[in-house]
């Protein structure tokens, strides 16, 4: 699984251990030292994923992830020295796709960007047919999701909760189910990550997203993907 990775991380050494770490499995490693240049790389090399560090000169990371959450659908796995759930929940609204706190392993690290790759290689994605749940569409083959004939841009993690809902329209899901239907059960990963991407669809494929009628909250348990007729 050759993939070109944008590694955007200030500390020298610490790009240089990543890139080797990289290398090492087959990847080509493109390297940036501040924010602006990862922007600028991003949009030239068209990489397969961004390795993102947070605390960065020039443009911090988050904004990098703002700001690339409007152009494209990158995997983004930010970096970062804070370690608060907060921190965490604010990279994924950003955008983020995963999230590792340093110090961290670089072999932690590898194993989370295969991970990621793995979920957005579509090449050699089972052949399933489009899931449809009312007027929503979501093809796993291509990772598209369209609602009345419009194009919805999802991120990674927002796609398989959506995906792994719609495979099984009506039925409830618990956010530990949903969970574990896309990352895994990972211990750096809350439920709230669930809540997040559920805001996030919410917000792109729900006429009015406080009062949804495709994804519905199920009160303590989680939640369901319904055909939107409910409600209407």
């Amino acid at each position: 699984m050759n993939a070109r990775v944008l590694v955007a991380e200030d500390d020298i050494k610490q790009a240089e251990v990543i890139r080797r770490y990289l290398e090492r499995e087959g990847h080509t490693a493109l390297l940036v030292h501040d924010g602006r240049a990862a922007l600028d790389e991003v949009r030239r090399q068209r990489p397969d994923l961004l390795v993102l560090d947070v605390m960065m000169p020039v443009v911090d990371g988050l904004d990098v992830c703002r700001i690339l959450r409007r152009e494209s659908d990158l995997p983004v796995l930010m970096l970062t020295a804070r370690s608060t759930e907060e921190d965490l929940l604010l990279g994924l609204e950003l955008g983020a796709d995963d999230y590792l706190t340093k110090p961290y392993s670089p072999r932690e690290l590898m194993a989370r960007i295969r991970t990621l790759l793995r979920r957005t290689r579509t090449a050699a994605a089972p052949r399933d047919p489009v899931l449809r749940v009312g007027a929503l569409a979501v093809d796993p083959v291509r990772r598209t999701v369209e609602i009345e004939g419009r194009q919805v841009a999802c991120t990674p993690g927002e796609f398989d909760v959506l995906a792994t809902m719609a495979a099984e329209p009506e039925r409830v899901f618990t956010r530990r189910q949903l969970l574990a239907g896309t990352r895994g059960d990972d211990r750096y990963i809350t439920e709230r990550t669930i809540d997040v991407h559920v805001l996030n669809l919410r917000k792109k494929i729900e006429a009015v997203p406080r009062r949804p009628l495709y994804l519905q909250t199920v009160f303590g348990v989680g939640y369901r993907l319904s055909d939107g007729s409910r409600g209407r």
